[in-house]
């Protein structure tokens, strides 16, 4: 397997200069509006007003809310798979893979944790983001191969990445009353017993 792995997002692949300003320029405004007042409150016609554009711009540019919202997550999340590809060990590389595996685990989970919020809002525009989940398990099979695991490394990708799920997160914190500390501590559990 290659050592780099490439960004998989949903972020178009070219775009004209003027564009990605317009483009920067709301998500900007987005994410300062989403700061200060949350994910529930963050509008369409705030972010317009923020950026200094029409709302008709904003809508042309993301189609929704929802599109608005997948558009910062797609940008979260490429900065966070840098920090996997590029970024300083143990999360990126130089650092011995069950090392960068439990680093892997304990980032996800924040990462996760601080967008779930947005990743919700996002709803049928983000879903099931299978180029953000192709990343994720081929970031983990590439491990698991590098730690020479036996069985089905794909399988056993895609069974340590689906604890790491929003959805299953909120079962465990919010429903379950477990602490982040404790979902960590069985998900390095279980990546010990694969490993």
């Amino acid at each position: 397997m290659p050592d780099d792995l490439p960004l998989l997002t949903g972020a178009p692949l070219a775009e004209r200069a003027d564009a990605a300003r317009n483009r920067a320029a709301l998500l900007d405004a987005a994410a300062e509006l989403m700061a200060g007042c949350g994910v529930a409150a963050l509008t369409m016609d705030a972010v317009a007003a923020r950026a200094g554009v029409g709302k008709g711009t904003v809508f042309r540019r993301f189609g929704s809310r929802e599109g608005l919202m997948a558009s910062l997550l797609d940008h979260r999340e490429q900065e966070w798979q840098a920090s996997v590809i590029s970024g300083p060990p143990p999360l990126g590389p130089g650092a011995p893979p069950l090392e960068r595996l439990l680093a892997f685990g304990a980032s996800r989970l924040r990462h996760h944790r601080e967008q779930a919020e947005l990743i919700e809002a996002a709803g049928r525009a983000w879903g099931e983001n299978y180029a953000v989940l192709g990343f994720v398990s081929l970031h983990v099979r590439m491990l698991l191969a590098q730690l020479e695991v036996q069985g089905d490394v794909a399988y056993l990708a895609t069974a340590l990445v689906a604890p790491l799920a929003v959805p299953v997160l909120r079962q465990q914190i919010d429903a379950g009353g477990m602490t982040e500390a404790q979902v960590l501590a069985g998900w390095t559990e279980l990546v010990h017993r694969v490993v």
